[in-house]
């Protein structure tokens, strides 16, 4: 499910629809349904599961982790030391 998370742009609403999918994934673990009306912090006791959101958030700080310590030159580590000129640039084509 987190599969090349670490270059995925979040968004809020992304976030919440993962945390419903997990949540569904880890009731059909377990052999609950909803009727059955137990608590998501339950479950997720039972089943020992970290948070989606908290394990997207730790594999983007590795994959920057990761790109910061490269050393063979490929663009990554440029782009993250890059900065923009300083000043306007003219009107028109160039």
């Amino acid at each position: 499910m987190t599969y090349g998370a670490e270059t995925w742009t979040l968004t809020v609403e992304l976030i919440h629809k993962f945390k419903v999918a997990q949540r569904a994934m880890e009731r059909a673990l377990l052999g609950v349904s909803l009727r059955d009306r137990i608590r998501n912090d339950e479950i997720r006791g039972r089943t020992k599961v970290t948070d989606i959101a908290q394990r997207i958030s730790k594999l983007e700080w590795q994959w920057a982790g990761h790109v910061c310590r490269r050393t063979d030159g490929r663009w990554g580590r440029r782009v993250l030391k890059w900065r923009p000129r300083i000043g306007k640039r003219s009107v028109g084509r160039p």
